[in-house]
């Protein structure tokens, strides 16, 4: 098969012919339709991912039809359509059990643990319990994007960050993620603060349910510009992974309200406003993803129009694109999301 390869750590990546994967007795293979350009696939080829080990495929958030099925495999068939989250849980161990596969010990993440879906096919582990039929009115390029961005939105903003209507939710990055978080803030009836750097995600952000944008280069202090919209958000998400967004996230919660970390840190610590947390009773939440068991309340809302994920979509590419479009996210010179629709 095709498959876009890179040997070492931000070097050159290449699509070159590879080996047919073949399913391990819990897997399946698929046949690639759609894969999403991920910024986590842009770090995991800089090297800040421990489980990746070159020479490594990218690519985790994709959709696929399977073309086989390991041997104890019972629930998954030839020929389904099938998405996957990014982290897959084993389905045995007591937080599987529990229904929270995104925090399994033994989980498997491919495009990171394993070769991923930038290629013209990839595996799924643990495919009974991770892979997911996807209904023919959702299209390749949506279906795809559900397996991380939308889910993990859907998991900061709905189940970790319990936002209801009328609540305030502040998204910080207008990144794939963010503008999900955006659009699930707009469903659920929330007023929505979209906050970044450049104005043409801050746009798309409008255009996906933001009731306010504020470009954070211009606005000073993004926390004092919040409270003076509103008396503090009772939900904010960074989404960006950076100690300024994440510390603009808390100080801009109102009392006992819910900082939501989506967006990966570039380092393993960093200093947040401790002081505020204590004195105003505040919640950190953490989120990993979304377990498959409850990828189809996703759907529903797709499926029923309160939510569309292809409205975020600004680019459709190849996958011999992959190899300069990758390391090219570096620039944040495209808003919106790219989606390799031919592999």
């Amino acid at each position: 098969m095709r498959a876009a390869v890179y040997e070492r750590f931000a070097g050159p990546i290449e699509v070159v012919r590879v080996d047919d994967p073949t399913p391990g007795r819990d897997e399946v293979v698929v046949e690639v339709l759609a894969v999403g350009l991920c910024r986590s696939d842009y770090h995991g080829w800089r090297g800040t991912d421990p489980d990746i080990v070159c020479p490594h495929v990218g690519g985790h958030e994709f959709v696929g039809r399977v073309v086989a099925v390991g041997s104890g495999v019972v629930r998954v068939h030839l020929a389904d359509r099938v998405v996957a989250p990014f982290v897959c849980g084993c389905g045995v161990c007591e937080p599987c059990r529990l229904g929270q596969h995104q925090v399994c010990r033994s989980q498997e993440q491919p495009g990171f643990t394993r070769w991923g879906a930038f290629a013209e096919y990839t595996t799924i582990p643990y495919a009974d319990t991770n892979a997911v039929v996807v209904s023919d009115a959702v299209d390749d390029v949506v279906a795809a994007l559900v397996g991380c961005r939308v889910s993990t939105a859907y998991r900061g903003v709905i189940e970790r960050g319990r936002l209801i209507a009328d609540e305030v939710l502040v998204v910080h990055g207008c990144g794939g993620v963010g503008l999900a978080a955006v659009a699930f803030g707009r469903a659920v009836g929330a007023m929505v603060i979209a906050v970044d750097v450049d104005p043409d995600a801050l746009s798309l952000a409008e255009s996906v349910g933001a009731d306010v944008t504020l470009n954070a280069r211009s606005v000073g202090d993004v926390a004092t510009a919040v409270r003076d919209l509103t008396r503090g958000a009772h939900v904010s998400v960074d989404c960006l992974g950076h100690a300024a967004t994440a510390a603009n996230s808390i100080n801009c919660l109102r009392p006992l309200g819910r900082h939501v970390q989506i967006g990966l840190f570039p380092a393993a610590t960093a200093d947040l406003p401790i002081a505020r947390i204590i004195r105003d009773e505040l919640e950190l939440l953490g989120v990993h993803g979304l377990s498959a068991s409850r990828f189809d309340q996703v759907f529903a809302l797709i499926e029923a129009g309160r939510f569309d994920p292809g409205a975020v979509v600004t680019r459709l590419l190849t996958l011999d694109e992959v190899c300069d479009a990758l390391p090219a996210m570096a620039a944040f010179s495209n808003p919106g999301v790219a989606v390799i629709t031919s592999v």
